[in-house]
């Protein structure tokens, strides 16, 4: 008999949250069940979690034939007591039926990680990761070991293993710090994990593990590539998980190091490498889906060659071969400012679009990213405290580049496009605003490019201004005439304005799925058009005019409501509080306000609101327009509906900032801008409204948006006699009063 370890057991990566995984072998001993329990016990009574199994070693081969989670336990299945005989005969078998259907095994192995990351995300971008089932996570890592078991891919290099034992590090902690077996990374436990770490912060902690988890996410993606070249085919450029059709193999390095039997046995069946090769660009050819150096490349006297080979691979959709990668990197620096040659090579790898990502992932793994750009190495790997945003902050620059390569016939210089979107960001790497920051930044890296003084200013000066038109759009009312004077004095010229639009869009685009939608696109074209015609010295474009389903709305005379998709025209008698009360109802009826335009047919106020439905179907206007008429009569109590909508709604953590009341100055000459930000919930815009309302003030325009699960909302008001409030008394207690509302 012999008592093995399998699993995290067998790998020596126990946790204080771990289970014991071990596996009783014997050879058909009647009496196997006797001893199997004096040992369970034991261990049961002393509270320690047991995963055990009592197998001959020919069942413990048929177990992992048949089951793929098994055969990844059993590939680390160590010794610990018993006859050492019976572990190595199970340890042998069950590596040589993983080599033999190596195939099949690695095709369901890659499967299985590509559900996990559709499952769990990606370890490196999550605010709350899952630091073994994530992409780049334990899990992976040990993967990277079970295609190496199979000796058709090397074994984990010294990043990995590096930013493996940083992840285990890191789950070692929380389970210290939680006192459960737990995986997922809170935010309201990554502080005191980083003070067990001996890491400054939380910010700390989720950069060291971006930085492990896209090493082991990167290493496993090259490992199945590897595996699927030593198979004889090509790398897909397509399929997520492609067909693996290798037999037995010669055990390599990787085999040795691993303390695989087998090392040395002869290749069986392995088709010769290509010997074709395809001129791509200067010094760099194509082989077997691959980028190389030709043979007549000189990396020690080519410091342009790293981007050129860049730009090859992605405008051809390859990848750069680990070795040229690895040579690459004896390349001398670029001289500064940067040779026309090597800023086309840069242009042109951005100007690929997705598939620039993957080439840029694979320089910055080798370190050759922040050799060509210092400033990068302030924002690698830079978490984002933000839910909407997807990725660290070098990655979103590198999407949004990517997203920006689809723009780039919208504007007048491309080329400045790419730079631009590449660099937006790059302020969040400094302390302070990263918009002034960036500024300084983007100048001073434009200049390392080799761009001119003209260029250099139009590139920064778009970077201190990316957040200029969406910002504007979604959080001013852009019938008043100071909203578009602002922008096109703050932007300056067409080029800029249509710059920053393309920009705002990419950058949008690679924030999250939550941060651009029709509402938000709509208000920044419209935007673009305004600030555009003053540019040209055009008279201001005027309001949309009404359409004719809306004038026969109102001249019916009475309270009436419209649906027509996600915009919502409300009727009825102008008159203080409209657009509140309004509003109100519409919450009743699930739907979230998201924008408020309010003008005048006749005696009729007809104001048109965006919304989205929280969930279900869209209300019965015929409903939502009675109970607007009972409302405006005092006969339906909207707050009581909306008390029971917040009881039923998830209430905000512990952790959320509390509500901020700003008025803002010079953003209207006709009227007081108040901005609100708070956590989001149903009928905070109604409460807003009432309160401004209790305060004597009429809502004349509203701009609402929700960011994730945060509200910034913007309202236009004035006072009894149209007038803007100028009293600061009056302003404070409006402020006040408006808090109150939110707060309570």
């Amino acid at each position: 008999m012999a008592l093995v370890a399998v699993g995290g057991y067998g790998r020596r990566e126990l946790l204080p949250g771990s289970d014991l995984d071990v596996l009783l072998v014997h050879t058909g001993q009647p009496d196997v069940s006797q001893l199997a329990d004096r040992i369970w016990y034991p261990i049961w009574d002393s509270g320690i979690r047991l995963d055990h199994a009592v197998r001959t070693p020919r069942e413990g081969r048929e177990v992992a034939r048949a089951d793929l989670r098994a055969a990844l336990g059993l590939l680390h299945a160590r010794h610990v007591a018993g006859d050492p005989g019976l572990t190595a005969e199970l340890r042998r078998g069950v590596l040589a039926d993983w080599r033999a259907a190596a195939g099949t095994r690695l095709a369901e192995l890659q499967a299985l990680h590509v559900q996990r990351a559709q499952r769990s995300g990606e370890l490196a971008f999550l605010l709350e990761p899952d630091l073994k089932e994530a992409r780049g996570g334990l899990r992976d890592a040990s993967a990277i070991h079970a295609v190496a078991a199979a000796w058709v891919a090397s074994g984990p290099g010294p990043r990995v293993r590096a930013g493996r034992e940083f992840i285990l590090d890191a789950r070692h902690a929380l389970h210290v710090v939680t006192g459960r077996p737990t995986d997922r990374l809170v935010l309201q436990e990554q502080d005191e994990v980083a003070r067990v770490l001996g890491l400054a912060d939380a910010d700390a902690l989720l950069r060291r593990l971006a930085e492990a988890g896209r090493a082991v996410a990167y290493a496993l993606d090259q490992s199945f590539r590897q595996a699927h070249r030593s198979s004889g085919g090509r790398a897909s450029r397509t399929s997520r998980a492609p067909r693996l059709g290798w037999a037995g193999r010669r055990a390599g390095p990787a085999a040795a190091r691993l303390g695989l039997p087998g090392a040395g046995l002869a290749r069986r069946g392995v088709p010769p490498v290509s010997a074709l090769r395809r001129p791509l660009a200067e010094g760099l050819v194509e082989q077997d889906g691959d980028v190389v150096l030709a043979r007549s490349a000189d990396p020690a006297s080519d410091p342009a060659l790293p981007l050129r080979a860049a730009a090859a691979a992605a405008q051809a959709g390859l990848t750069l071969a680990p070795r040229t990668l690895a040579r690459l990197a004896d390349c001398p620096p670029l001289p500064v400012p940067w040779p026309a040659g090597a800023r086309d090579a840069l242009l042109a790898l951005l100007g690929a679009g997705q598939a620039a990502i993957g080439v840029w992932e694979a320089l910055d793994q080798e370190e050759l990213v922040t050799r060509l750009l210092p400033d990068w190495e302030r924002v690698r790997n830079c978490p984002q405290r933000n839910p909407l945003h997807t990725y660290t902050v070098d990655r979103h620059l590198v999407e949004t580049a990517a997203r920006a390569a689809a723009l780039t016939r919208s504007v007048a210089r491309p080329d400045l496009l790419l730079i631009t979107t590449l660099l937006h960001d790059i302020g969040k790497g400094w302390p302070g605003d990263h918009l002034l920051t960036g500024e300084v930044a983007a100048r001073d890296t434009a200049y390392r490019l080799g761009l001119g003084a003209g260029d250099a200013d139009m590139v920064a000066r778009a970077v201190r201004h990316h957040l200029l038109l969406p910002r504007t759009a979604t959080r001013r009312d852009l019938d008043d005439p100071v909203t578009v004077t602002q922008v096109a004095q703050a932007v300056g010229s067409r080029p800029l304005l249509d710059l920053l639009h393309a920009l705002a869009i990419a950058d949008a685009q690679a924030t999250g799925p939550a941060a651009w939608n029709d509402w938000k696109a709509g208000l920044v074209s419209e935007l673009v058009r305004r600030v555009g015609a003053a540019l040209g010295g055009e008279p201001p474009p005027a309001p949309l005019p009404l359409r004719a389903e809306q004038i026969a709305l109102a001249a019916a005379g009475e309270p009436g409501v419209m649906l027509n998709g996600s915009e919502v025209t409300v009727v009825a008698p102008d008159r203080p509080g409209l657009l509140w009360q309004a509003a109100g109802v519409l919450a009743s009826h699930r739907l979230a306000v998201r924008s408020a335009n309010a003008t005048s047919c006749g005696d009729m106020a007809v104001t048109a609101f965006t919304v989205a439905r929280h969930y279900g179907e869209p209300p019965d206007p015929a409903l939502v327009t009675s109970d607007l008429r009972r409302a405006l009569t005092g006969q339906l109590d909207v707050a009581q509906r909306l008390r029971r909508r917040e009881q039923a709604a998830p209430r905000p953590t512990a952790g959320v900032a509390p509500p901020k009341v700003t008025l803002v100055d010079d953003a209207s000459a006709t009227a007081t801008v108040v901005e609100v930000r708070a956590h989001d919930a149903p009928g905070l815009l109604w409460r807003i409204g009432r309160a401004l309302g209790e305060c004597g003030l009429d809502v004349r325009a509203a701009r609402v948006e929700t960011l994730g699960a945060e509200a910034v909302d913007v309202f236009y008001v004035v006072d009894a006699g149209g007038q803007p409030v100028k009293d600061g008394r009056t302003r404070g207690q409006i402020a006040a009063e408006v808090l109150g509302a939110v707060a309570g």
